[in-house]
């Protein structure tokens, strides 16, 4: 049973979250083990089991990036992040330029930061953070609806597409990291997630 079949949802980005949390409460109430105490055992451990299943859905299902992430390793075939037979690549201009930036950096942290460096640096960092908004925001948005939209043919080109953008988004997490790591900063807005 996938996350999206524990609250009867079809396999759809698009989710009332509200609807989601409602029906989360409802089923805790049914599973939780705090309810079945009095059980035999091994209804004990079905409700364990179901409740167990019940988190790690919703976990999964409530935040719109999380749940992505999910339908792409459903859709794949696997359980976990890891274990992609194809790693999606980010374009190779993204690449170029996050190399450029992996070198501004490396030189940073070998000679010292001054003021212009530092700048240069919090400036980079801001742009790169925008476009990780931006991409994060493209996942939610257009490409959810482009997914939720697809029919089975369409589903693959789809699918490959919201890699890519995961994989875009992968890559700016780790420079606004790295940067963060450098400035010795970690803003509010600017928090590290390393490559979850």
């Amino acid at each position: 049973m996938d996350h999206f079949e524990v609250f009867g949802l079809p396999r759809r980005l698009a989710i009332d979250t509200a609807e989601l949390q409602r029906r989360f409460y409802e089923l805790s109430r049914r599973y939780h083990p705090d309810f079945h105490q009095a059980a035999p055992p091994e209804e004990q451990a079905r409700a364990l089991e179901a409740s167990a299943r019940l988190n790690a859905a919703y976990r999964a299902l409530r935040d719109p990036i999380a749940r992505v992430e999910y339908l792409v390793r459903l859709e794949e075939g696997r359980d976990t992040k890891e274990g992609a037979t194809v790693k999606p690549k980010a374009p190779p201009e993204l690449l170029e330029e996050m190399f450029e930036i992996q070198e501004a950096l490396a030189e940073a942290k070998a000679g010292g930061l001054d003021e212009a460096g530092r700048a240069a640096l919090v400036a980079q960092r801001d742009r790169l953070a925008t476009r990780l908004r931006d991409e994060e925001a493209r996942l939610v948005g257009p490409l959810s609806e482009q997914w939720d939209a697809s029919r089975p043919a369409e589903r693959q080109r789809a699918l490959a597409t919201i890699k890519e953008s995961l994989a875009i988004r992968a890559y700016l997490r780790t420079v606004v990291d790295d940067l963060n790591d450098a400035l010795g900063e970690s803003q509010e807005g600017y928090v590290t997630n390393r490559r979850h």
